[in-house]
């Protein structure tokens, strides 16, 4: 059992670090923001934080490097959308970080760390929704990163799987948010056309294996 839980935290170790990485990638490739949203990139910092703050509170230490890799890239992606954009994606990331990024705070205060651990992991909803909202807004989503979501969508079904191993309430309502979330965004890629490279590149490679 103690080997499965190893396996699965640190391939969701993995995934969770990375998983910001192909959108932060592309962002500072191609400058290109459409379906990107700066809310969503503004609670995903504060976010990050809270998972940071809630592996040393209530000592669930495979989270730490994770939150703390992640809130990086996010960092790193704010920077580059307020370069491209300007001073007026100031709104989103404040509003992001500063009131849905603050959702948590009351159910630390009332109930302390295992309260505020369920709130994080339901606030994790939270923080993809903005991104759902905005690739469902348009149909140009050029700036949207579909390994990313596919990413997020993995990472997510293996933090649930831990979370039921160790009966964490956080990192279950963290999973199930996180799957929903992601799940409907690879939909709405899906559905304006746009087919990841990475499930392309898998197939491409499986069928020269097959073949060889």
């Amino acid at each position: 059992m103690n080997l499965v839980l190893n396996l699965i935290v640190v391939a969701a170790s993995v995934l969770g670090s990375g998983m910001a990485l192909p959108q932060a990638v592309r962002l500072a490739k191609t400058r290109n923001v459409e379906g990107v949203s700066a809310v969503w990139i503004g609670v995903s910092m504060a976010i990050n934080v809270w998972w940071s703050l809630y592996a040393v509170a209530a000592s669930v230490w495979a989270l730490l490097p994770v939150a703390t890799v992640s809130l990086s890239l996010y960092v790193g992606m704010a920077i580059i959308y307020l370069r491209s954009v300007g001073r007026s994606s100031l709104s989103g990331f404040g509003f992001g970080v500063f009131v849905l990024g603050m959702l948590p705070l009351p159910a630390l205060l009332l109930g302390g760390w295992e309260v505020a651990g369920l709130a994080i992991g339901l606030a994790y909803g939270i923080q993809l929704a903005p991104a759902v909202i905005a690739a469902f807004r348009t149909r140009e989503l050029d700036g949207v990163s579909p390994g990313t979501w596919l990413l997020s969508f993995s990472e997510a079904l293996l933090w649930l799987v831990y979370g039921a191993m160790i009966a964490d309430l956080a990192l279950l309502a963290g999973g199930t948010t996180g799957i929903a979330m992601s799940g409907a965004i690879l939909l709405r890629l899906a559905a304006v056309g746009s087919v990841p490279d990475l499930i392309r590149v898998a197939v491409v490679t499986r069928v020269k294996v097959a073949r060889n």
